[in-house]
């Protein structure tokens, strides 16, 4: 009965050594292959990271879009590719580069491909002289509706 328990525990003792040497090899491969990314990221192979510029539109078209805004307290304009996988809303609404107009207030989410600025995703906000217009023929037609209710009362 001795020898069957200590028989035992010498396996348990084998298998428990066995499983811990297999876990450091395999957080010492780990390791390594951090390692070898960070040696990656120092020779320039950094992963891409999506940068935002804000600003105004200056000129859009369907395949790019010319924002000027500020970078470090300076003036700035850039130029951003739009490709099919950018997306671009304007008011909340999906909608295509070319509906930017000029003086559009926007927000760019892009990443840098090979030098060139790349849209990801543009938010647009219409110019406030396109607010004013949509709030005056609101205006109006509402002035015409009151009008129109007291020509038929008489």
């Amino acid at each position: 009965m001795k020898k069957l328990i200590a028989v035992f525990a010498a396996v348990a003792l084998a298998v428990g050594t066995v499983g811990y040497a297999a876990a450091q090899e395999k957080k010492a491969e780990e390791k390594k292959a951090g390692g070898e990314m960070k040696k990656a990221d120092e020779k320039g192979e950094k992963k891409m990271k999506s940068k935002t510029a804000k600003g105004t539109v200056k000129s859009a078209t369907a395949d790019s879009l010319v924002v000027a805004g500020k970078e470090k307290g300076k003036d700035a304009e850039w130029t951003f590719g739009v490709d099919a996988k950018t997306t671009v809303k304007k008011g909340g609404k999906t909608a295509a580069t070319a509906d930017l107009a000029a003086g559009d207030s926007v927000t760019v989410k892009f990443m840098d491909h090979d030098g060139k600025m790349v849209a990801q995703s543009v938010d647009a906000k219409a110019i406030k002289a396109e607010k004013k217009a949509e709030k005056g023929a609101e205006k109006a037609e509402k002035a015409a509706d009151k009008a129109e209710k007291k020509a038929e009362k008489k």
